[in-house]
């Protein structure tokens, strides 16, 4: 028998040995059932000895065959450990702010998760948002987030990367026994004289505030005064129905009982949202999140603003590689 035996016969000799029947032992092995024959028929060319004897009905080891199972089992095992030793190390989990189990963020990573299966773990996080998420982005602290990246400072914009990922419509939750909440949708100039939460003194949500001040100017809209940071979907529920807020929110957003979600028309305000990484990151899983991003945004026109008047700052357009 010579001593370089290629390791795929050995294998397919002990799957064939082990099932005694060539066509689950080709399934075992994904292969077709004529390479596996081939595969034997080779290896007992180079033994010399015929290793199975074969019949309509059943497939039987011979004495040869039975000499050699042993000494295959031994080989196959040591190939595995030498594979094992050498093989690269797992990748470390990569951990990725959703924000929220609702949402842009959150459907780009279970997209992901189907394309990497059990490869690379991705590992969610829920911060409130990218203003609060960032620093710790940059600073490794997080992988990846979701936000919008023009309102950051320049000097934490100056260490992370991004991709533009969907103009979300913009929202508004309001009780149900509010007036507009009749309404399937909700024109901008119907909140004239309404107040509306948008985490005004929650630094995290900095974006999100600034982003609600600039579409509430000169359309009679107030913001809702200063309020701690809310955490959690459990608690921000709470906090809402008790003070009887109308929220300004995303069209995707997490359900609160006792109030419906509106989107906002003439204009469709637009809500920028960017997956954003530390420069330099390199991991399969942040691969895996852009390619699921693009496929999304592809897939469901995330980056293409609305047929109708729509609104977004010019910085944010320009962020986005859209025409305002």
């Amino acid at each position: 028998m010579p001593y370089d035996t290629d390791p795929r016969l050995l294998r397919a000799f002990t799957a064939v040995a082990e099932e005694l029947h060539f066509t689950r032992a080709a399934a075992g092995l994904h292969v077709a059932q004529q390479a596996l024959s081939r595969a034997i028929r080779r290896l007992e060319r180079e033994v010399g000895a015929t290793l199975f004897v074969r019949s309509t009905r059943q497939v039987a080891l011979t004495p040869d065959g039975q000499r050699l199972l042993p000494y295959a089992r031994r080989v196959l095992s040591a190939h595995d450990e030498l594979a094992a030793a050498f093989r690269p190390a797992p990748e470390r989990p990569l951990l990725v702010d959703v924000r929220a189990p609702v949402g842009t963020a959150h459907r780009v990573l279970a997209a992901a998760r189907e394309r990497v299966a059990d490869s690379v773990e991705l590992v969610a996080r829920f911060h409130s948002g990218l203003a609060g998420a960032a620093a710790e982005v940059a600073d490794g602290r997080l992988d990846v987030s979701f936000g919008r990246i023009a309102a950051l400072p320049a000097a934490v914009r100056a260490r992370l990367s991004h991709q533009p990922v969907r103009l979300e419509r913009m929202a508004v939750l309001l009780p149900e026994e509010h007036p507009l909440a009749a309404r399937p949708a909700v024109p901008l100039a119907q909140l004239a004289g309404e107040t509306l939460y948008a985490g005004a003194g929650n630094p995290r949500t900095a974006e999100w505030t600034e982003l609600a001040a600039r579409l509430f100017e000169g359309r009679g809209i107030a913001m809702a005064a200063p309020f701690p940071e809310i955490e959690g979907s459990q608690e921000f529920v709470r906090v809402v129905r008790k003070r009887g807020w109308s929220v300004l929110a995303s069209e995707e957003f997490i359900e609160v009982p006792g109030m419906v979600l509106r989107p906002l028309v003439e204009p469709v305000p637009l809500s920028p949202v960017s997956m954003v990484w530390r420069r330099g990151l390199r991991h399969p899983g942040l691969d895996a999140l852009r390619a699921a991003a693009r496929e999304r945004a592809a897939r469901h026109g995330w980056l293409t603003p609305p047929d109708d008047a729509w609104w977004l700052p010019e910085a944010d357009a320009q962020t986005m590689g859209t025409a305002a």
